[in-house]
């Protein structure tokens, strides 16, 4: 009697052929918790105890794409264990590649988010997280798009036809926003080469100012005159920008002229007295000083030191404390600066009477 039972025929399979499967799908269920729960479980656990942030976010991702996978193989060897239609048998393998693919591809997209994040976190880059959030989608629509075009491609479709389609469409809409290609382009560039940030003090074709915000297609700057530039991304990326705010030092070159009744013993301490100068004041390094040329009407004195700093207000002030100690000790010296002057001798000859 039970022999019969299970021998008999549903739907072109037994029922000990049904029995078989159902216990297959139940002890690969039992397989995937006890997986869970053993070994995922245990290794979230372990890795929230040594604090480590990517393990753990790692785990977790695994759980969530994973395991819908695996209750699926489940699902899926137990089917694929009876005697299917063949219509039916198909339909089950598109859904399990469907179902497969799509774990993978949401794997790819957190670890890509995360790695994103976490290194770019990791170089003290918090002022520019709304600019890697505006980066991601954009990296999270490539993906998906490889992602899709690796499915189509397993399930027998003609993948060279469809991508030729794209390229063409591509072709269209790159020529008809080729600008805005453009400026995006240059702004992935500047979020990862990183040529200037939020705050930066940068000079740009004779202009100059502030960093205030970094956008998909343009640059705001602020102006040391108050008004707001307004750069597209593409035109940053093509010139030549000066980052000052990157300077560690600054190279000061400077010039003044002495009159000329200034004695050749004055003339040889007067750099001495430019070194004594700069060596005394405070976030200065001196370099040299020279005089370097006899002029028209003036003796031409050289001087480079550096700032160690790029604050502009900082070099002012050094710059000012240096101009009044050089007045201060060359009006001690009775050494005159020289301002712009002619002089004009006249030789007076004797006259004769013409007789």
């Amino acid at each position: 009697m039970l022999q019969t039972i299970l021998d008999k025929i549903i739907f072109q399979n037994s029922v000990y052929s049904y029995l078989t499967a159902l216990c297959i799908f139940a002890i690969a269920l039992l397989a995937v918790k006890l997986f869970d729960r053993a070994v995922l479980n245990r290794l979230k656990s372990w890795a929230e105890a040594a604090t480590g942030k990517l393990d753990v976010y790692l785990l977790q991702t695994l759980e969530k794409t994973l395991l819908p996978a695996l209750y699926f193989g489940s699902f899926y060897l137990a089917v694929r264990s009876l005697a299917l239609h063949p219509l039916l048998g198909r339909s089950i393998d598109v859904i399990g590649i469907i179902v497969l693919t799509i774990a993978g591809i949401r794997f790819i997209v957190a670890m890509v988010d995360y790695t994103l994040n976490y290194s770019l976190k990791a170089k003290e880059m918090t002022d520019r997280e709304h600019n890697i959030k505006a980066v991601i989608p954009f990296l999270r629509v490539a993906i998906w798009g490889i992602g899709l075009v690796f499915l189509l491609d397993n399930l027998g479709f003609q993948i060279s036809t469809v991508i030729a389609g794209l390229g063409i469409g591509g072709i269209a809409v790159a020529l008809a926003a080729q600008a805005m290609l453009r400026d995006l382009f240059s702004y992935v560039g500047i979020v990862f080469d990183r040529p200037f940030e939020i705050g930066d003090f940068i000079t740009i074709d004779g202009h100059m100012g502030t960093i205030e915000h970094i956008g998909i297609k343009t640059t705001r700057i602020r102006s040391l005159g108050g008004e707001q530039l307004i750069f597209s991304n593409s035109d940053l990326t093509n010139s030549r920008i000066q980052n000052l705010k990157r300077m560690e030092t600054r190279r000061i070159v400077f010039k003044f002229r002495i009159h000329y009744e200034t004695t050749s013993q004055q003339l040889r301490e007067i750099p001495v007295i430019v070194k004594q100068i700069i060596e005394g004041i405070a976030d200065t390094r001196f370099d040299r000083a020279h005089f370097s040329a006899l002029g028209e009407s003036f003796l031409n004195f050289d001087v480079v030191y550096y700032v160690l700093g790029n604050d502009y207000t900082l070099y002012m002030n050094i710059q000012q404390e240096i101009n009044l100690k050089l007045k201060e000790a060359l009006e001690e010296r009775n050494i005159r600066f020289a301002y712009p002057a002619q002089t004009i001798y006249l030789e007076k000859q004797e006259s004769y009477p013409i007789s």
